[in-house]
């Protein structure tokens, strides 16, 4: 198993990670052509009242001091007052990582049975015509960029069929399920682009399983087909996929701003985009602070998945 020197190696590269991204991301919101109190005052506003707000905020101060004042902050969860909102960032920022959940939610939904149990089935047919129809439809869905298919989707299933809103986002006061179905057209675009990609993985994984010698002593032992595949081949063959989907999850919950502004979700990065547009610097800030740390903790929840699961690799944790 994991060692606790190897978690704790890990613990603390998790946090000096966090940490260098928090420099990235603050000093890169201040070399942005932009100034706080001119920004909250408008461009017409009195250079000596502009002066005087930044002062008060503490924006003329040295940027180190800024940084230190603004990093001990975040640490109690306290990300500034959004310039363009005159409101708390972390609600906005906390309401909008809700919405890219529940759009990740219903990506896993359709992404998890389509890819996986394409490539189970791919694996255990390799080299046969089904396989090469499922290896090449992945390849073909996964080079489309997701705006493309989005586009596509939302005229052909929103406009044309009607099956389904065109819009991602429910109206007040609907229901857990009126939600999800609202969502559902969003999330077509992200489960078509990574499907392929999770049943090569998958399909991989079942070929060298189904190689491997615990599966020919299965074999051996008289054991049937069904029994071999599920208790001996799917459960070594699918650790691989389920950390290659822990570290998707950061980018369904961080990196989907294309399809968020398409359908309308103000999600995380739809956050993201309209604070730079803005020039809200706070906002910004703290979005993209959060997105990197989702894309981080992804990762290393996906390295912790595999060192759990995979014998090979928890014999290396240990050495």
């Amino acid at each position: 198993m994991v060692t606790g020197r190897t978690l704790s190696a890990r613990v603390g590269t998790l946090l000096l990670t966090l940490w260098l991204v928090s420099i990235l991301v603050f000093f890169a919101g201040q070399v942005l052509p932009g100034d706080v109190g001119r920004v909250m005052l408008g461009p017409f506003a009195d250079a000596q009242a502009v002066a005087e707000l930044n002062k008060r905020l503490g924006a003329d101060q040295p940027v180190l001091v800024q940084y230190g004042r603004w990093f001990s902050n975040v640490l109690t969860g306290d990300f500034g007052t959004s310039l363009s909102m005159r409101a708390p960032v972390a609600p906005f920022v906390l309401e909008s990582l809700k919405r890219s959940a529940a759009l990740a939610g219903i990506i896993l939904v359709f992404l998890v049975p389509l890819g996986v149990g394409a490539g189970v089935i791919a694996g255990l047919n390799a080299g046969r015509f089904i396989d090469r129809l499922i290896v090449m439809a992945g390849v073909s869905f996964g080079i489309v960029p997701d705006f493309v298919s989005g586009l596509m989707l939302l005229i052909v299933f929103g406009l044309w069929l009607n099956w389904f809103p065109i819009s991602g986002v429910a109206p007040d006061g609907a229901g857990f399920w009126t939600n999800g179905y609202y969502l559902i057209l969003p999330a077509l675009p992200l489960v078509l682009n990574l499907a392929g990609y999770i049943a090569r993985m998958t399909r991989a994984g079942v070929i060298e399983a189904m190689a491997a010698d615990y599966t020919r002593t299965a074999v051996l032992k008289g054991l049937e087909r069904r029994e071999i595949i599920f208790r001996h081949v799917l459960r070594n063959a699918l650790t691989p996929t389920i950390a290659v989907l822990a570290t998707q999850t950061g980018y369904m919950l961080g990196g989907l701003v294309v399809i968020e502004a398409l359908f309308g979700i103000q999600g995380l990065g739809n956050l993201v985009l309209n604070a730079a547009k803005a020039r809200d610097f706070p906002m910004l800030e703290a979005g993209v602070l959060v997105m990197a740390a989702i894309f981080v903790l992804s990762a290393a929840a996906g390295d912790v998945v595999l060192a759990l699961l995979d014998p090979r690799q928890r014999r290396r944790a240990s050495s």
